[in-house]
């Protein structure tokens, strides 16, 4: 077992623990406030332009579902919600705290994941425990390729950025380079990459249109 696979271990041990000490609440996906959890969600869903159109969404590390309610709360015009995470018991909270709703599944399974329109990923790049950082950027961009793949329409996702202050980086957190991260989605995926990286938060959010 290589040193990324005990940490990916590591890292679902370490989600299942907290969903089963704090339930479905932010502190469970390892916000420090609802509100920086809005802030991210805000920059997230620039992807979807036009709130207003149609559009099916892949949450791609949903934990107890935060982001669906965000949706619904500001009125965006969901054909399917197809929320992800790879700790089940994430999963069960969501499952407990949103009642069956036409269009909505929640899974902890991704090879059965469809395409959607968009697909959203928040907070999962952040966290590496204690895999190197070549073993965790090959990791970041290898999940990217997976999901631009479910992707029809473009994707969102964000990072921790390495223009953090020093002295207040963990080892256990990885820091992107967001110019790295912003080429190698325009070298890769799209023409239509924007870059965000001015919303008060030490991390970037980078959006990929097709």
């Amino acid at each position: 077992m290589t040193t990324l696979d005990h940490a990916l271990n590591d890292l679902r041990s370490f989600f299942d623990e907290k969903a089963k000490t704090h339930g479905a609440v932010f502190q469970s996906v390892d916000w420090n406030s609802p509100e920086r959890q809005k802030t991210v969600f805000h920059q997230l869903i620039k992807i979807w332009i036009n709130p207003q159109d149609s559009a099916s969404i892949l949450d791609f590390g949903c934990g107890y579902g935060a982001l669906l309610d965000f949706l619904q709360a500001e009125n965006y015009s969901l054909t399917k919600y197809i929320g992800y995470d790879f700790s089940s018991s994430m999963i069960e909270n969501a499952l407990q705290t949103h009642p069956r709703q036409e269009g909505v599944v929640f899974t902890n399974e991704v090879a059965q994941l469809p395409q959607a329109d968009f697909v959203i990923a928040g907070g999962i790049l952040g966290m590496k425990k204690n895999a190197t950082e070549d073993e965790w950027t090959n990791h970041c961009f290898e999940t990217l390729d997976q999901l631009w793949g479910f992707s029809r329409k473009g994707m969102a996702f964000n990072s921790l950025t390495s223009y953090s202050d020093a002295d207040k980086m963990r080892p256990d957190l990885y820091y992107a380079d967001p110019c790295r991260f912003f080429d190698y989605c325009k070298t890769k995926f799209s023409r239509n990459v924007a870059l965000l990286h001015d919303y008060g938060l030490y991390e970037f959010t980078i959006l990929v249109q097709r």
